[in-house]
């Protein structure tokens, strides 16, 4: 049956659009299984594509490549935040990712984004 994926370009550290660093992100109900997940960062062919579920404590967090899974990407956490803050549940002024690399978080201030 097929699955219906949102699928966001963020542009991360610029003030416009077409210039910064392009990630994709891809907010998810569940999981996908890793091969579907490479394939739909193939497809979207940027630099990295970041999925994201929600949890208890905030979202987990994944990069893809168009080739493989990073263990770390900045600019795809600032855009995946963006996602969260600014659609998703933009009551929020912070999000928390847990990810393999431990855990990010990026907080609103304004019109900008900071991560620690």
């Amino acid at each position: 049956m097929p699955v219906t994926i949102p699928v966001y370009q963020v542009d991360a550290f610029t003030l416009g659009p077409f210039s910064g660093n392009p990630a994709a992100v891809c907010p998810l109900d569940a999981w996908l299984d890793d091969d579907t997940m490479q394939s739909i960062a193939a497809e979207n062919n940027l630099s990295e594509t970041a999925f994201i579920v929600a949890s208890e404590n905030g979202y987990d967090l994944r990069w893809f490549t168009p080739a493989i899974e990073v263990d770390l990407c900045g600019h795809a956490t600032l855009a995946a935040a963006y996602v969260v803050l600014n659609h998703l549940q933009p009551d929020l002024d912070v999000v928390t990712f847990a990810t393999m690399s431990g855990s990010l978080v990026v907080s609103r201030d304004a019109d900008r984004l900071s991560m620690d």
